[in-house]
C-alpha cells in the first residue's frame, strides 16, 4: 500500500516518508461514499501534506462544514439565543437611528458625520454576516454551511471589517485637518473629496475581502469537517485544512498586515499631529475643546482595535477553540453595538438630531 501511495505522490524511494491514514472511517461526504486520506510527513523537512483517492476540485462541490458554536448543550441554547438576538437587535436599531439621524438633519451634512453614517452602514453589515447565521442554527438545530456559503460569509466579515477599520482612518483624517488647519477645512474636506475617500474605502475593503477569500479558495478539505467556531473562521480552517498551508499562512498574515497596519499607522500619525498641535494652545479650555471633538472617535478606535487585538493575542495564548469563539464576539458583535451609544452618549449635535428625529415620529 505505501509503495503505491509513493507512486501515486511520485515520490522518489530515496525520501523517507510516513504515511498515516488521517480520516476517520465514520466520516463520508454528502454523497454517502468514503473518500480516504492519507497525511505524509517528509521527515528532512518536516512538512505535511495530503493524499486523496479523488481529485480536490471535486471535493469541494460536495463539501459541508458544521459550525459547532459556543457549547453542545441543549440547557445553554435558549440563554445563547437570547443573547444574540438581543444583541443583534440592539445593533440594528441603534445604528439605524445614527444614519436616521444624520439623514434627516441638515446640520449634520458635515464631511464627519457623513463618514459616521457610513460607518454605521459598515457596522450592520460586519454584524448581519455572522449573528443571524447563529440564531438561524440555534432554532432549526441545523448548524451546516455550504463550501460556497462559508466562502460567502468569510468574503463579507472581511470587506465590512476591513471598511469599519479604513473608515475609522478616514475619520481620525478629518479630526486632523479639523484642528490642525481649521481654516481650510472646508476647502480641503469638499464634498468630492469625501465621495472620492469613501469609494475609496469601499474599494481597498473590496480587495482585501476578494484576497483572503482566495487565498481559503484554495485549501482542500477531504471529508466534511467541524468548525469549532460560530462562524467560518479563517484560522480555523487553516487548522483543518488536509493539504500544507505554511504558504497560504504567509499570504494571509503578510495582507492582514498591510491592511492593518496602514490604517493603524495613519490613525496614530493623525492623533500625533492632532497632540502636538493641541499642546500649543495656550488657555486650557481650548486644549478641552480641541480634544472633545476626537472623544467619541478615539473611543471607537479604542474598542475597534482593542477588541480585535485582545481576540489576536488570546488565541495566540489559549489553545480553547472554544474560547476564542467567545472573545471574537466582543470583536464581532459588541464593538458595532457600542458604537452607536459612544456617538449618542459623548456628542451633542447627535442627540439633539436624535430629539428632534424622536419628536417628528411622536
Amino acid at each position: 500500500m505505501l509503495s503505491q501511495l509513493r507512486n501515486v505522490a511520485k515520490f522518489p524511494s530515496s525520501v523517507n516518508t510516513l504515511f498515516v491514514k488521517c480520516m476517520h472511517p465514520k466520516y463520508s461526504h454528502t454523497d454517502g461514499f468514503l473518500y480516504p486520506c492519507f497525511c505524509y510527513v517528509n521527515c528532512p523537512l518536516f512538512s505535511k501534506s495530503c493524499l486523496c483517492s479523488v481529485e480536490p476540485d471535486n471535493l469541494t462541490d460536495v463539501l459541508e462544514f458544521l459550525l459547532l458554536g459556543f457549547s453542545d448543550d441543549p440547557e445553554r441554547q435558549p440563554l445563547t439565543f437570547s443573547l444574540f438576538l438581543s444583541m443583534y437587535v440592539v445593533t440594528m436599531l441603534g445604528n439605524l437611528l445614527i444614519i436616521l439621524a444624520v439623514s434627516s438633519d441638515s446640520h449634520l451634512h458635515t464631511p464627519m458625520y457623513v463618514f459616521l453614517s457610513i460607518l454605521s452602514v459598515a457596522d450592520i453589515g460586519f454584524t448581519s454576516t455572522t449573528v443571524p447565521k447563529v440564531i438561524l442554527d440555534i432554532q432549526t438545530h441545523n448548524r451546516v454551511i455550504s463550501h460556497a456559503g462559508c466562502l460567502i460569509q468569510l468574503s463579507f466579515f472581511y470587506l465590512f471589517g476591513c471598511l469599519d477599520s479604513v473608515l475609522l482612518t478616514v475619520m481620525a483624517y478629518d479630526r486632523f485637518v479639523a484642528i490642525c488647519y481649521p481654516l481650510y477645512y472646508p476647502v480641503i474636506m469638499n464634498p468630492r473629496l469625501c465621495r472620492l475617500l469613501i469609494l475609496v474605502s469601499f474599494l481597498i475593503s473590496l480587495l482585501d475581502s476578494q484576497l483572503q477569500c482566495l487565498i481559503v479558495s484554495q485549501l482542500t478539505f477531504c471529508t466534511n469537517v467541524e468548525i469549532p467556531h460560530f462562524f467560518c473562521d479563517p484560522p480555523q480552517l487553516l487548522k483543518l485544512s488536509c493539504n500544507d498551508t505554511s504558504t497560504n499562512k504567509i499570504f494571509m498574515y503578510f495582507i492582514g498586515g498591510i491592511f492593518a497596519g496602514i490604517p493603524v499607522s495613519g490613525i496614530l500619525f493623525s492623533y500625533t499631529q492632532i497632540l502636538s498641535s493641541v499642546l500649543r494652545v495656550p488657555s486650557t479650555g481650548g486644549k478641552y475643546k480641541a480634544l472633545s471633538t476626537c472623544g467619541s472617535h478615539l473611543s471607537v478606535v479604542c474598542l475597534y482595535y482593542g477588541t480585535g487585538l485582545g481576540v489576536y493575542l488570546g488565541s495566540t495564548v489559549s489553545h480553547s477553540s472554544r474560547k476564542d469563539a467567545v472573545a471574537s464576539v466582543m470583536y464581532a458583535v459588541v464593538a458595532p453595538m457600542l458604537n452607536p451609544f459612544i456617538y449618542s452618549l459623548r456628542n451633542r449635535d447627535i442627540k439633539r438630531a436624535l430629539q428632534r428625529l424622536l419628536n417628528r415620529t411622536a
